[in-house]
């Protein structure tokens, strides 16, 4: 069977999931593409594919085939893919392991998705979301994290309970703030940490900033007058990696 009709009832379903709210009712959301699909499938969310008519996807779940008007109908890219996957939301709260990322209000979502990609480069076990964070499970997000979103503890917490927890733990929290910082070169015991990046445009707020432990900084040329956030991210967890 092969679905044509915009007007099919799951297919109307699949086109409600463009809405963050109607992904937080379902606990549902969509990937695109065949590299998505395949990296989400082996985290086992993966839970129906939708693949258009006369094209062949072989994988593990159910597959249904779809006009090439539906697929771009679900479709949330000007260049529709082939391959859609409906998948559900990882369901941990959890802060696993000792090093600990918190991102204080992140609003681009290429600079959340660069962001879960390094940190899973360098070992990052747990990334805490503030509330106000762009939503993880936005297209725009899922896409730039080329399926690495996948494989990697992923919560929404308040980021004052968060280091709340993190400081019951023993765990140093690290702030990062070029003022009365300290050269993230200079840090030897890397075996734990909670590293904070914070807003785009304000940086991290001054109630979080006031709980952290140290402020870190990323030695550069005078020239520079700061990083993209994405940028600096990826270095100092590089940094504190090595």
């Amino acid at each position: 069977m092969i679905i044509t009709s915009l007007e099919n009832n799951k297919i109307k379903d699949l086109v409600k999931l463009q809405s963050k709210k109607y992904r937080d009712s379902t606990n549902m959301f969509l990937v695109e593409g065949v590299h998505l699909v395949e990296e989400v499938n082996k985290s086992n969310l993966l839970k129906e594919v939708f693949v258009v008519e006369n094209d062949s996807f072989n994988i593990d779940v159910p597959i249904t085939y779809v006009s090439s008007d539906v697929m771009k109908k679900i479709s949330t890219t000007d260049t529709y893919t082939n391959v859609v996957g409906l998948c559900e939301k990882k369901n941990s709260n959890e802060i696993k392991g000792g090093k600990i990322l918190l991102l204080d209000d992140i609003q681009d979502p290429g600079n959340l998705g660069t962001i879960i990609r390094s940190s899973v480069a360098f070992n990052v076990d747990t990334i805490i979301l503030s509330p106000n964070t762009v939503d993880l499970y936005n297209s725009k997000v899922l896409r730039s994290t080329q399926g690495m979103f996948s494989h990697i503890n992923i919560i929404t917490m308040d980021l004052v309970e968060a280091i709340t927890e993190l400081k019951s733990r023993n765990i140093t929290v690290y702030g990062t703030n070029v003022n009365n910082g300290e050269d993230v070169r200079n840090i030897t015991d890397t075996s734990s940490f909670a590293l904070v990046m914070g807003n785009e445009g304000n940086g991290v707020s001054q109630t979080i900033q006031s709980m952290c432990d140290k402020n870190l900084y990323i030695k550069m040329s005078n020239n520079t007058e700061s990083l993209n956030v994405g940028v600096a991210c990826s270095i100092l967890l590089y940094e504190l990696e090595r």
